[in-house]
C-alpha cells in the first residue's frame, strides 16, 4: 500500500507550476529607471557648485519633487575647470523619476537656461536609434478655446456678484443678458485680469483663474487664505498675499516659511519667489502706530520686465523676471524714501515707429524704464522729488522741495506727465497748503511747472490720453471731522494745457463752485468726466460733464458743458465701461445694507436700467486689450464715424423694439393669463350660483290627509 501512495504521487516535473509563476512574478528592474538625465543646467567652476546644488534642490522642492544634493551627480570637465551643463539625480523609486520628468521637463531655472529632463536608459535607447524612417502618428487635433473670444462681440461683458451667485452678463443699451451664472464660484470677491483675459476667483485654498467660451477652470496657485491679488501689466504675473504666514508644503519649501507675499507665473503655475511682510511703518524714520500693509506689494514696470520693492526709509528693490534675482545684485539705496512709482507707458507707437518714410525721418530710440521717488526733509537736507532711469540708474531730474508735510505721486497714462500733490506748511506750521509739481516727461531736460493751489486738494485724476487734469478742493472747516449730516462744500478746477503757445503752460479752464462732490472718474477715451459724492450720508449727487461740447475753436473753457445730472442713493463705486459710453454706480452690501444694487447710466447722464439686488456686492466691467489699429486706421474710422454710428443707431433702435415688443409680448401673456383666470373663476361663480338658484326654487309642499276611522252621533235631549 505504501509503495502504491508513492508512485501516486507526481514528480516535480511532472507539474505545471506556470499560472502561479505569470500571477507572482516580480519583474526585473533596472536599477537605473530612476535615474534622470537633467540637461540645461548652467555649467559653473568650483566655487560656485554648492550654491548651483543649493538652488536646483530648492527648485524641484518647490515643484513637491523632495530630493537632496548627495542624490545629485555632477560631471566635471577637469580641463577647462567648470562643469558640463547636466546633471544625474537618482531617485528612490522609477514612479518618483516618472514624476520629476512630468512636473521639470521644460521648467526655465532662469532667463538662459531651460531643464530638459530623460530616463537614464532612454540615453542608449536614443543613441541606438533606427535610422529607418517611420512616419509618425498624427494625434487628432483638438482645437483649445480662445482666451479673448469676447471681442469678437461688439458687446460689452461685466462681473455681478449677487449673494453667493456670481454672473458674466453682456451688456446692451437697454438691458443685460446673463451669460452664465454659477454659485459659490468664489469665496471672497472676484477679479478681473488687467486686459481682461482671465477671471480670477478667490478660495481657501488659494487662487484660480478661468476663461474661454465654457469659463472653463485654467490655472490654480496654492496659497492658503489668500485675501489679496495683483497682476502684472501684461498678465504674466500674479502677486498673492495672505495675512497667514506661510507654511511649508509640497509648493512652498522652508525657504518660504514665515512670509506673506508670492509671485507666480500665470500660465505655467510655477511658484517664483516669496517676500515678507513690509508695513508702511517698517525702515528708519517711519511714524510710530499701527503697522498698516501697502498694496500693491509689488510695483511692475509696464513691459513686466521688472518688478520693485519698497522698504520705507531706506531702499528700492529691483527683481528681474522671469528669475526673480535681485538686479545686479544690489538694491537702490534711498534714505528716507516714502513712495516710487513706474512710469505707467515707456514706449508709444510714436516712438517706436518701425521703418519710416523718407531717408531724413529716423526711427526713435526706445525709452528706458523709469520711476519717480520722494523724500521727505532729513536734517539740512530738502525734500526732494527723483525721476531715475532703470537699469542704468541714471537720474534723470530731481526737484528739491521745501516745508513739505506730504506728498502724492500721479501719473498720466501714458507716462507723458508726472503730477506731485505736494502739501507745504505755512510758516507758523499750523496749517498747510498745496501745490502741483508737474514733470513733462516727453520734453528735452524734463522740465518741471509749478501750479499754486492754495486750499487742500482731495482727489487729482489726470484725463487718459489727454493734456488735462482735474481736481478736488475744500476749504470746509469741518474737513476732515465731518461728522453725519454734516455735507463738505468743494470746488472743482479742470486744467488744461495751452496749445499752440511755444512752451505753453497748464492753465485753468473751469472752475465749479459750491459743489458736494469729493470723487472724480474720467471716461477711459476722455473727454467725458463725473463728478460724484461718494461716502457722505445725506448727499448722492451725480453731475456729467463734457470737456469738448462746442466744436470748432471756442473761447477758452467755453466748450465745457454740463449734459446731465443724476443721483444715486447709497452709491459707493462708479466705473466706466471701456469703450466710454456707459457708466455704473453700484451700491455694495460690504459697506451698508440700504437698497443694494447698481444702476447704469450714458455718458449725458440719463439712466438706461435700474437693478436693486439684496445683499448685492461687486460690478465689474470687463477690460479690453490695446487695439491692434494703427493710429492712422483709427483716424480713418474717426473720418468716417457718422457713416458708422447709423449702423450702431439701426442696432439700437433694433434692440429697443425687440426689447418693447417682448415687454409688450410679456404685458400681453399676463393680461391673457388674468383673463383665463377671471373666466374660469366667472364660470365657477356662475355654476354655484345656479345651484343656490335652484336650491332656491325647489318649495317642499307637505300635503295633510284626514282619514276619518269612527264616527258616533250622540243625541243630547
Amino acid at each position: 500500500m505504501a509503495s502504491s501512495s508513492r508512485a501516486s504521487i507526481p514528480n516535480d516535473e511532472d507539474i505545471d507550476y506556470s499560472e502561479i509563476e505569470a500571477k507572482y512574478q516580480i519583474p526585473d528592474e533596472n536599477p537605473f529607471d530612476s535615474v534622470v538625465v537633467v540637461d540645461g543646467v548652467p555649467a559653473v567652476d568650483a566655487a560656485k557648485k554648492p550654491k548651483l546644488l543649493a538652488t536646483v534642490v530648492k527648485r524641484f522642492v518647490q515643484k513637491g519633487i523632495s530630493i537632496k544634493e548627495s542624490n545629485i551627480h555632477m560631471p566635471w570637465d577637469d580641463k577647462v575647470g567648470k562643469s558640463k551643463g547636466y546633471i544625474f539625480i537618482e531617485f528612490a523609486t522609477p514612479e518618483d523619476a516618472n514624476n520629476a520628468i512630468a512636473l521639470m521637463n521644460g521648467f526655465p531655472f532662469d532667463s538662459k537656461h531651460t531643464f530638459y529632463l530623460n530616463h537614464f536608459t532612454d540615453i542608449e535607447s536614443f543613441s541606438n536609434l533606427n535610422e529607418q524612417y517611420v512616419e509618425p502618428k498624427i494625434e487628432e487635433y483638438t482645437e483649445k478655446e480662445h482666451l479673448r473670444w469676447w471681442l469678437a462681440d461688439g458687446r460689452d461683458q461685466f462681473l455681478a456678484y449677487r449673494q453667493d451667485d456670481l454672473s458674466i452678463q453682456w451688456h446692451a443699451k437697454t438691458t443685460s443678458d446673463v451669460h452664465t451664472s454659477r454659485k459659490n464660484w468664489t469665496d471672497l470677491f472676484a477679479a478681473w485680469s488687467p486686459l481682461g483675459t482671465y477671471l480670477a476667483s478667490l478660495h481657501r485654498p488659494g487662487i484660480r483663474l478661468w476663461g474661454g467660451p465654457s469659463w472653463t477652470g485654467l490655472a490654480r496657485f496654492a496659497h492658503p487664505l489668500v485675501k489679496l491679488l495683483d497682476f502684472s501689466p501684461c498678465e504674466t504675473y500674479l502677486v498673492t498675499w495672505s495675512s497667514e504666514p506661510i507654511a511649508r508644503s509640497n509648493v512652498f519649501t522652508e525657504d518660504d516659511e514665515g512670509n506673506h507675499v508670492a509671485v507666480w507665473e500665470v500660465k505655467t503655475g510655477h511658484l517664483l519667489r516669496t517676500f515678507p511682510q513690509i508695513s508702511e511703518n517698517d525702515g528708519e524714520g517711519g511714524p510710530s502706530g499701527k503697522s498698516k500693509t501697502p498694496w500693491p506689494a509689488l510695483k511692475w514696470s509696464p513691459d513686466d520686465k521688472y518688478c520693485a520693492r519698497l522698504t520705507p526709509g531706506q531702499q528700492i528693490s529691483v527683481y528681474e523676471t522671469p528669475s526673480m534675482g535681485l538686479v545686479d545684485k544690489k538694491s537702490v539705496k534711498v534714505e528716507g524714501i516714502v513712495e516710487f512709482d513706474w512710469c505707467p507707458l515707456v514706449a508709444d507707437e510714436d516712438d517706436v515707429a518701425p521703418a519710416q518714410k523718407g531717408k531724413d525721418k529716423k526711427a526713435k530710440k526706445e525709452r528706458e524704464n523709469f520711476f519717480a521717488y520722494w523724500t521727505p526733509e532729513i536734517v539740512n537736507q530738502p525734500a526732494r522729488v527723483t525721476l531715475m532711469g532703470f537699469p542704468s540708474r541714471n537720474v534723470l531730474r530731481t526737484k528739491n522741495l521745501f516745508n513739505v508735510a506730504d506728498a502724492k505721486l500721479y501719473w498720466q497714462n501714458q507716462g507723458d506727465y508726472l503730477c506731485v500733490k505736494v502739501d507745504h506748511y505755512t510758516k507758523t506750521k499750523k496749517s498747510t497748503f498745496c501745490n502741483l509739481e508737474i514733470f513733462r516727461t516727453r520734453e528735452k531736460d524734463i522740465p518741471v511747472e509749478v501750479v499754486e493751489i492754495k486750499d487742500t486738494v482731495t482727489d487729482f485724476a489726470w484725463e487718459p490720453r489727454g493734456n488735462r487734469f482735474a481736481i478736488v478742493t475744500s476749504n470746509d472747516p469741518n474737513l476732515g471731522n465731518a461728522g453725519p449730516g454734516i455735507t463738505i462744500k468743494t470746488e472743482i478746477n479742470f486744467y488744461q494745457l495751452e496749445t499752440g503757445v511755444i512752451n505753453g503752460k497748464f492753465k485753468l479752464l473751469k472752475k465749479l463752485t459750491n459743489k458736494t462732490a469729493n470723487t472724480l472718474r474720467w471716461s477711459p477715451k476722455g473727454r467725458h468726466i463725473v463728478l460724484a459724492t461718494v461716502g457722505s450720508s445725506s448727499k448722492f449727487d451725480l453731475e456729467f460733464w463734457d470737456m469738448e461740447y462746442l466744436d470748432g475753436n471756442p473761447e477758452w473753457g467755453e466748450g465745457v458743458k454740463l449734459l446731465g445730472a443724476g443721483e444715486h442713493y447709497g452709491m459707493t463705486d462708479i466705473d466706466w465701461d471701456p469703450s466710454g459710453r456707459f457708466v455704473t454706480t453700484s451700491s455694495s452690501s460690504w459697506r451698508h445694507t440700504l437698497e443694494n444694487g447698481y444702476t447704469m447710466w450714458d455718458f449725458k447722464g440719463q439712466e438706461l436700467q435700474k437693478q436693486l439686488q439684496d445683499r448685492f456686492k461687486q460690478f465689474i466691467w470687463r477690460p479690453r486689450p490695446k487695439t491692434l489699429l494703427t493710429k492712422e486706421q483709427q483716424k480713418a474710422i474717426l473720418k468716417k464715424l457718422k457713416e458708422y454710428s447709423k449702423t450702431f443707431d439701426m442696432e439700437d433702435a433694433a434692440e429697443e423694439s425687440s426689447a418693447n415688443r417682448e415687454l409688450v409680448a410679456h404685458r400681453r401673456r399676463l393680461v391673457d393669463e388674468w383673463k383665463a383666470w377671471r373666466a374660469r373663476v366667472r364660470s365657477e361663480g356662475d355654476y354655484s350660483r345656479k345651484v343656490e338658484r335652484r336650491e332656491e326654487a325647489t318649495e317642499v309642499i307637505e300635503e295633510w290627509i284626514e282619514e276619518v276611522l269612527e264616527e258616533t252621533v250622540e243625541v243630547v235631549e
